[in-house]
């Protein structure tokens, strides 16, 4: 496969989600020019990404930071796959075999890693398969680090086992097509690991603590309130609750950390949601794109335009966000 030119790797760049002119509004991110986001579906997804890129430029039209969204859905850092999945068509995608590409052809300053969901796999807590989520981890920080870059570790996001639409079992043995019914004590395990990491001057940030605190204080009147839309993938108020621990980790303004949606945060502008839309729209046509273009996809992923159409079309989106991102605030 022909590697991209670096006039193509600067164009992708130029052309991201996040429109790049002057610094970030943000103290956490003012030293950094690249943030690549690394994870599994619920990050390719990319709601709280949307989200970030929009908060940054709704308060700073002048920002010089680029996020590139290079996720991968059903992806693990652990090498780990459960029996019978897809038929026994393919196991789950490794981020072993991808990420020395990645670093290589985006070249960030910032990683931001969001693995832990599909780690565990669906089972009950296992010292075996914890010690693989450990030794992948400590594989990637390492690898990150070497490249040059920084590295921002996020914890896995909660487990509901309310909103599931897989058949729950006492032991996981299915894997994701039937999973283990306390499957979020797993990963709340996997999440104190990765803060507990914090004291070996690692960045974490811990978004499955303050989520499942959110989660219990909405079911307190209402039973059926979930976060997930099939016990896995966020909501739309899951991914802004994941944006904003982000945010005030990377020293977002104090109002931020109070929003229990993201509408609030886009109040300010009077196209907030438009813009949040088209933020959106821009990001997932550079991000099939350069899977696609990496070569990254995995079986029954959506096939991304050709790299140099993706950049037109996200060059005229560019021009609708700045535009909306300019209109005067409300007052």
């Amino acid at each position: 496969m022909k590697r991209p030119s670096k006039i193509t790797i600067i164009l992708f760049g130029a052309l991201s989600c996040l429109i790049c002119l002057g610094q970030s509004p943000l103290p956490g991110l003012e030293k950094y020019h690249r943030v690549v986001f690394v994870g599994d579906s619920i990050t390719y997804f990319g709601g709280f990404v949307d989200d970030i890129e929009a908060c940054i430029l709704t308060r700073d039209t002048n920002s010089a930071i680029t996020i590139l969204n290079l996720c991968q859905s059903a992806e693990v850092v652990a090498g780990l796959s459960e029996q019978g999945r897809a038929g026994e068509k393919y196991t789950r995608p490794d981020l072993h075999t991808r990420l020395a590409s990645v670093l290589e052809k985006t070249q960030p300053d910032l990683v931001v890693a969001d693995y832990g969901m599909n780690d565990g796999i669906y089972q009950p807590f296992s010292e075996e398969r914890f010690q693989k989520f450990k030794d992948g981890m400590k594989w990637l920080h390492e690898t990150v680090l070497k490249s040059g870059a920084k590295i921002v570790h996020v914890t896995p996001s909660p487990f509901d086992p309310v909103s599931c639409k897989k058949p729950l079992t006492p032991d996981g043995a299915r894997g994701y097509n039937g999973p283990y019914t306390n499957y979020d004590d797993t990963l709340g395990r996997y999440s104190a690991w990765l803060v507990a990491q914090r004291t070996n001057g690692w960045d974490v940030v811990d978004i499955h603590t303050p989520m499942n605190e959110f989660l219990a204080g909405q079911r307190r009147t209402n039973s059926d309130f979930t976060l997930t839309s099939d016990g896995v993938h966020p909501t739309a108020i899951g991914h802004w609750l994941m944006a904003r621990e982000i945010l005030v980790h990377w020293g977002a303004p104090a109002e931020i950390g109070g929003m229990g949606s993201v509408g609030p945060m886009l109040a300010d502008n009077p196209h907030g949601d438009e813009l949040l839309g088209l933020i959106s729209q821009q990001e997932h046509i550079l991000r099939d794109a350069w899977l696609t273009e990496a070569d990254h996809l995995q079986p029954g992923h959506k096939v991304g335009l050709p790299l140099p159409e993706a950049e037109k079309q996200a060059a005229a989106l560019d021009a609708q966000i700045r535009a909306l991102a300019a209109t005067p605030k409300v007052k």
